[in-house]
């Protein structure tokens, strides 16, 4: 049964309610509105590999820097690597291009970052920080993610190194702990999670506490500059911290490693609003990018039912109506994702949506793009779409062959986000590294025709 035939009262609610995006500026103007006065506007995506989505989180984002003042972009990306795009875009780092200061993000997928979309982003936040005379008031890049239990410990070990060697010495000690496992967190991880005797827990958290105890000496020694260094340290070192339990805690189950994985993104984010609050200049307004799965409020979807949250829920607990939460989605089109986890990423075809998915009733409105906001929206359409529905999620890894069972959940939309984006027919990102593989994309499931 098709989505319209499904329920075509509330299709033609949505219809009604649906904004047109042309590709023009204005597309975006209702946004802006609804964001208003708002802190934190959380930026989704439904695939770490959709073109339309990267674009538009670009686009929206600049709008909200350009008349909005926002003062931050926060992605779900490692810390370190993040924090090197950071130096590039305020002037401060070594990197010459946008394509050096993306070059850390070298781990697995690294088309999420290393991509064309973002490319272009980092090159354009460059110019526009620029423009702006004081270092205050440059726009930052940060990461918000723990999977950099490695790196974050040579980053500390850097910092320390160049403002107290004594301090370095006793971090190095304390992180050896680490070195039996080759920087193989999920190698540390089984261990320790088998072996008390194993785990570095207690190091991690004894540097953590040392790194804050001296922050006010080391921040005092060099101004602004100074400050940020000293918070881009101490955020590593809690990174060592929280990633030393995530990757432990992997081999409890998914719920354990999840909830500490968007715990640690809600604190890092509370820790950057609270930072960047303190210094001069204009009041802490961050955009933040990441996965639906991650923004949406898990409370408006059935994986709340197995007692997971997400930073969605926990900034709206936080922050009430100071954030905006958008969502995005596709009904089909291609994809960067790979087949199994680690794999060369592929250009994938995307299968048209299920038919009792908020995907295909939204194909079946025949935008085909569209801006609908939740938030303040009608009662007819509000209650319509707090019915649960499927909504699919489609992260680095694509599987077609399983995608019921591994690409969708249940969700009550207008409970989840506050406003949508449907991109009906989108296309893969462009990785900066294009392997054969993905150069060749796949044969559409219609071939020879085409149709």
């Amino acid at each position: 049964m098709s989505a319209m035939n499904a329920s075509p009262p509330l299709v033609e609610t949505v219809r009604q309610a649906a904004q047109p995006l042309t590709g023009d500026r204005a597309d975006y103007d209702a946004l802006l509105e609804l964001v208003a006065d708002a802190r934190l506007v959380l930026l989704g995506e439904a695939s770490h590999g959709t073109h339309e989505f990267y674009k538009a989180r670009c686009e929206i984002t600049k709008r909200l820097l350009q008349d909005k003042g926002f003062t931050a972009v926060a992605v779900e990306a490692d810390w370190p690597a993040a924090h090197r795009v950071n130096c590039y875009v305020r002037g401060v780092g070594s990197d010459q291009t946008a394509n050096e200061a993306l070059g850390e993000f070298q781990r697995f997928p690294t088309w999420m970052w290393r991509n064309a979309d973002v490319l272009d982003f980092v090159g354009w936040l460059r110019a526009y920080n620029d423009q702006l005379a004081r270092y205050a008031d440059k726009v930052g890049f940060y990461g918000l993610d723990l999977y950099s239990l490695y790196g974050s410990i040579q980053a500390v070990l850097r910092y320390l190194d160049k403002v107290d060697p004594e301090a370095a010495s006793r971090a190095r000690y304390r992180y050896g702990c680490f070195e039996d496992f080759g920087e193989d967190s999920h190698e540390y991880g089984h261990a320790a999670s088998f072996d008390l005797s194993a785990s570095c827990e207690q190091e991690a958290i004894d540097q953590l506490i040392e790194l804050r105890r001296s922050a006010a000496d080391y921040a005092r020694r060099d101004g602004r500059v100074a400050e940020d260094e000293r918070f881009f340290a101490e955020q590593n070192a809690r990174v060592v911290k929280n990633a030393e339990e995530y990757y432990r805690s992997m081999f409890r189950g998914r719920v354990s490693s999840w909830n500490l994985r968007d715990q640690h993104m809600a604190t890092t984010l509370q820790a950057l609003m609270d930072h960047l609050s303190r210094l001069p200049g204009r009041p802490a307004r961050l955009v933040v990018w990441a996965h639906n799965s991650h923004l949406g409020d898990a409370r408006a979807t059935e994986v709340s039912e197995h007692g997971e949250w997400n930073v969605g829920q926990l900034v709206r607990e936080r922050c009430g109506a100071e954030a905006v939460l958008v969502g995005f989605s596709t009904y089909s089109g291609t994809v960067t994702a790979a087949s199994n986890w680690d794999e060369p990423p592929r250009r994938r075809q995307v299968r048209p949506a299920l038919d009792e998915s908020y995907e295909a009733m939204f194909h079946a409105v025949a935008g085909p793009d569209f801006y609908l906001r939740l938030r303040g929206g009608t009662e007819r359409l509000v209650l319509g779409l707090r019915q649960p529905r499927l909504e699919r999620a489609i992260g680095v890894v694509y599987r077609p062959e399983t995608e019921r069972l591994s690409h969708y959940f249940r969700a009550r939309l207008s409970d989840q986000f506050d406003a949508v984006l449907h991109f009906d027919q989108t296309r893969a990102v462009e990785p900066l590294e294009r392997m054969a593989g993905w150069n060749r994309g796949e044969v559409p499931e219609t071939y020879p025709t085409a149709v």
